[in-house]
């Protein structure tokens, strides 16, 4: 299946609090991401538990893994109620294979090159790049420009409420993603940069004359 959205998806990561998540939504977000694994953004997962409930209908809740048995990512998506899986770092293809037929939507994070554009089976958007750096980012959405990805791209790193605008105009990405770029410090979101980026992040969109081909694709 594949994620829906009208206009632009913007995914908020790194949220360690009910209020951080609940504020991200008020604020237009569409998705809200945990780190499950072991991060220093680490949320239990009986706390993600209890913060997914709370959510209104239609957020796309995430859970971010770092070199999880596949197994467990599943247990962990089921017992919390997750929308969404995120992974990081390698996965063998048979593992990815396995969480998605299990899960309702998967995301993966990669460096961006074609060779794994070609092998993103059983995914619904790529993370681009793994890597939460401005630098990296601008080397992938170059090549982003340049390829014609069969997967949506979600613009995942080094992104804050200013360069939002240059790369939503810019490029035909279906969403963007941001951490560090809004945060005070690790896990504390920065309430007011969070309100820049989202607010950015809609008028970029609504002012870009970028062709997308992604915007037909829903649930």
């Amino acid at each position: 299946m594949r994620l829906a959205a009208e206009g632009l998806f913007v995914k908020v990561s790194g949220v360690t609090t009910e209020e951080d998540a609940l504020f991200a939504v008020a604020l237009g977000a569409n998705a809200v991401s945990f780190d499950v694994s072991y991060s220093e953004r680490q949320v239990p997962v009986a706390t993600v538990g209890d913060i997914v409930k709370r959510l209104p209908q239609g957020v796309v809740a995430v859970g971010a893994f770092h070199h999880e048995l596949p197994q467990r990512i599943v247990e962990v998506a089921n017992a919390t109620g997750l929308a969404a899986v995120e992974l990081h770092g390698p996965v063998a293809l048979e593992d990815l294979a396995y969480v998605s037929d299990r899960v309702n939507h998967l995301l993966r994070a990669v460096p961006f090159d074609v060779e794994r554009l070609t092998t993103a089976g059983g995914v619904d958007c790529l993370l681009v790049p793994d890597l939460d750096e401005p630098a990296a980012l601008e080397a992938s959405l170059d090549l982003l420009e340049r390829s014609s990805p069969r997967t949506p791209v979600i613009a995942a790193g080094g992104l804050d409420p200013r360069s939002v605008i240059d790369v939503v105009q810019r490029y035909p990405v279906f969403g963007v993603d941001v951490r560090a770029g809004v945060e005070r410090a690790p896990g504390e979101i920065d309430p007011v940069a969070l309100g820049e980026f989202v607010a950015n992040a809609r008028w970029a969109y609504d002012h870009s004359e970028v062709e997308r081909h992604f915007d037909e694709w829903t649930l």
